[in-house]
C-alpha cells in the first residue's frame, strides 16, 4: 500500500483550504539532513533554565554551562489557535503539523472561533487529523520514528507525534493509534496503559516489548522496541532507582543507537516530560533536577549529531509554566544575596516533593527528622512538624485522621492540596524562588539548534513557523503535510460516496463503532484507531494501512486513506 500511495501522491492534489499562517522562519538555503532529533522540555520557562544553570554551577564549579548553551539561537512564541497561552497538546501539535490548535487537541484541526482565533481557521476542516512531520518522514522517505519521554506514553507530547484526537485524555483512543502507527522505538512511562491487543500486534509485527525490565531493554538487539516503565509515569530523575528505571540520557542514547540502523534515517522526539509536572506543583527541586537530566539527554543528542554529520537537532519547550522567578518579595534584599545564600538550601535536596512524600509515607513518624536531615538538609520546626501531622495526606501521623484539622496549621504552611503540594510549598519556603501560578504561562520560550552546515533558525518565531524548518530538514515543503492529510485522513463520506456504507454503533461501553462499506465484489470492515482493515464478507483478507484510521464522534466521521475506495472496485 505504501508504494501505491507514493506513486499517486505526485498526481493527486486534493483541494485543501489553507488557514495556515504565513511562516517567517528562514528556510531558504537550509540543507536537508538524514536525521532530526527534536528535544522538548515540557513546560520550561526561561527562568527554570537560569535557575538550573546556577544550581549546576554551584554544585559543580567546573561546569558553569549547560549542554544547550552553545546552541541557543532564538525564542519561540507559543500559543493555541484561539488563546495566547496553550497546553502541551496544541503547542506541540504546532511543531508537528504547522497549524495552531485548541487546548486538549492532539494533532487535530480545531473548530473555528472567529471572534478569538489568532489566525483565521477553516471551519470545514474541524476535527480533521493532521499529518505530522514524523508521519510524513516515515511515509515519504521511510524514516524510522522514535519517541522518548518520562510521562505515560499516550500523554499529550508523545501523542502529538503519532496520534490524533480532539481530547488528549482519551487514552483509549490514543494508545492503540500509537501502537499501530509505525513507530520504531518507544521508551518511556505507562506499562499499565498498553492495551493487550496493541501489545499482541507489536509482538506479531516483530517488536520487542518490555515492561519494567531495564536489563531487557539494555540487552535488546532489535531495532524495533517498546520499553515502558512505571504503571503510568516514570519517577523524577532525582527519585528514580537507577537499577529499575533508566535516565533520560540513557533512553536517548538507546533510541539513537537503534534508530540509526535504518539506512533511510530517523526522526526522534525526546521529551523532558515532568519538568512541567513539577512546575504545576511549584516544586523547584523537581523542576531544576529534571531539567538538568533533560540537558544531559540534549548532550547525548548533540554529541551524536556532531559525530554523525547528517543530523539536525532542535531543542525547544512547548510552553512556559508556573511564573517561576529567582528572587521573591518575601526575601528582603534578595538582590544582594550571595550564591551560597541563594543556592545552598536548594542544593541540599536529594528528593523532589513527591519523593519526600513517598519516604514519609513508608517510614515511621519517629524518622521524620532523620528523613529531612538526610534528604532535605534541614529539620522541621515545631510548627512545620505540627502542620505535617495534621495533613490528611500523611499516612503515618500519630494524630488520627478524624482528629486532624487545617485550623491547627499555620496559614503560611497550609496549601490545601496533597502531601506533595505541602512539601513543595515547604521546599519553596526555604529558598528565594517564587511562583505566580500553578498553571501554564504565555511568555516566549528558548530555541536552540544544531545543523551540520550551520543553517539554523535565528531570532523569534511562532510555534507554527518552526514546523516549516522541520519539514525543510526532511526535504519537503510544509504544504505537503496538507496533501498528506487529504490523502490519509479523508472523510469516509467522500471516500465512499459511491458505495453503500453504514456506521454500526458500539454495543458496549468499551466498544467502538464500526464502518461497513459494501462494493459489488468486496466489503470493507473498518474499525477506528488501528491500521488494520478487513476485506471480504467474512473478513478473510487483512489490509495493513500506512497510517491509522481515526473516528471522531463529534461529527460521526471516520478519517481514512482515500485509496481504500480502490479495494471495492
Amino acid at each position: 500500500m505504501r508504494n501505491k500511495m507514493q506513486r499517486i501522491l505526485p498526481l493527486l492534489l486534493l483541494p485543501v483550504l489553507l488557514a495556515r499562517p504565513a511562516g517567517s522562519v528562514e528556510t531558504q538555503g537550509v540543507k536537508p539532513v538524514k536525521n532530526i532529533i527534536l528535544l522538548i522540555p515540557d513546560g520550561t520557562s526561561l527562568a527554570t533554565v537560569s535557575i538550573a544553570r546556577w544550581l549546576q554551577w554551584y554544585n559543580h564549579p567546573e561546569s558553569p554551562e549547560l549542554h544547550i548553551d552553545p546552541y541557543l539561537c532564538g525564542t519561540v512564541r507559543t500559543h493555541s489557535s484561539n488563546a495566547p497561552i496553550g497546553d502541551s497538546a496544541p503547542t506541540t501539535s504546532c511543531y508537528m503539523t504547522g497549524y495552531p490548535s485548541r487546548t486538549g487537541y492532539v494533532s487535530t484541526y480545531p473548530p473555528s472561533d472567529p471572534l478569538h482565533d489568532i489566525y483565521p481557521m477553516d471551519s470545514t476542516r474541524a476535527y480533521q487529523p493532521l499529518t505530522t512531520v514524523a508521519e510524513a518522514g516515515r511515509i515519504l522517505h521511510q524514516k524510522a520514528v522514535g519517541l522518548v519521554f518520562t510521562c505515560e506514553f499516550p500523554h499529550a507530547t508523545p501523542a502529538d507525534c503519532s496520534a490524533h484526537s480532539y481530547n488528549r485524555s482519551k487514552y483509549e483512543w490514543i494508545a492503540p493509534q500509537m501502537a499501530h502507527n509505525g513507530l520504531s522505538v518507544v521508551i518511556g512511562g505507562g506499562a499499565s496503559l498498553l492495551p493487550e491487543e496493541s501489545e499482541a500486534y507489536l509482538k506479531a509485527n516483530g517488536y520487542s516489548v518490555y515492561k519494567n525490565d531495564l536489563q531487557g531493554m539494555r540487552n535488546d538487539g532489535n531495532p524495533r522496541m517498546w520499553a515502558l516503565y512505571g504503571e503510568k509515569d516514570m519517577d523524577y530523575d532525582l527519585d528514580r532507582n537507577p537499577h529499575e528505571q533508566p535516565s533520560l540520557e540513557e533512553m536517548t542514547r538507546t533510541a539513537i543507537r537503534k534508530l540509526q540502523e535504518n539506512e533511510q534515517g530517523f526522526f526522534l522526539m525526546v521529551e523532558g516530560s515532568k519538568i512541567d509536572w513539577a512546575a504545576h506543583a511549584n516544586d523547584p527541586v523537581g523542576m531544576t533536577s529534571d531539567f538538568l537530566a533533560f540537558d544531559r539527554a540534549c548532550g547525548a543528542a548533540l554529541e551524536f549529531a556532531a559525530s554523525n554529520g547528517e543530523t539536525a537537532v532542535v531543542i525547544v519547550p512547548d510552553h512556559g509554566n508556573s511564573g517561576i522567578s529567582l528572587g521573591v518579595a518575601r526575601c528582603g534584599g534578595y538582590d544582594k544575596l550571595t550564591k551560597d545564600q541563594l543556592f545552598h538550601a536548594l542544593s541540599q535536596f536529594k528528593r523532589t516533593a513527591p519523593g519526600l512524600a513517598g519516604l514519609l509515607n513508608t517510614r515511621p513518624a519517629s524518622e521524620i527528622q532523620t528523613i529531612f536531615r538526610e534528604y532535605a538538609g534541614f529539620e522541621l520546626t515545631d510548627a512545620e512538624q505540627k502542620a505535617l501531622y495534621h495533613h490528611k495526606g500523611y499516612k503515618n501521623s500519630p494524630i488520627p485522621e478524624n482528629e486532624r484539622s487545617a485550623q491547627e496549621i499555620e496559614p503560611s504552611l497550609y496549601s490545601g492540596g496533597s502531601l506533595s503540594d505541602f512539601l513543595s510549598q515547604l521546599i519553596t519556603s526555604k529558598t528565594c524562588i517564587g511562583f505566580t501560578t500553578r498553571g501554564h504561562t504565555g511568555e516566549e520560550v528558548f530555541l536552540a539548534a544544531y545543523h551540520p552546515q550551520g543553517t539554523i533558525p535565528l531570532g523569534m518565531h511562532s510555534n507554527t513557523e518552526l514546523n516549516a524548518y522541520l519539514c525543510t530538514l526532511f526535504g519537503f515543503n510544509r504544504n505537503l503535510l496538507d496533501e498528506l492529510s487529504g490523502l490519509y485522513f479523508a472523510r469516509h463520506t467522500e471516500v465512499f460516496k459511491d458505495y453503500p456504507h453504514e456506521i454500526i454503533p458500539a454495543t458496549g461501553e468499551k466498544e467502538l463503532p464500526t464502518l461497513v462499506v459494501k462494493g459489488k465484489k468486496n466489503q470493507l470492515t473498518i474499525r477506528p484507531f488501528t491500521n488494520i482493515v478487513t476485506a471480504g464478507k467474512k473478513g478473510e483478507q487483512q489490509i495493513q494501512l500506512n497510517t491509522v484510521v481515526v473516528y471522531v464522534d463529534k461529527n460521526h466521521t471516520f478519517y481514512l486513506p482515500a485509496e481504500l475506495a480502490g479495494y471495492l472496485k
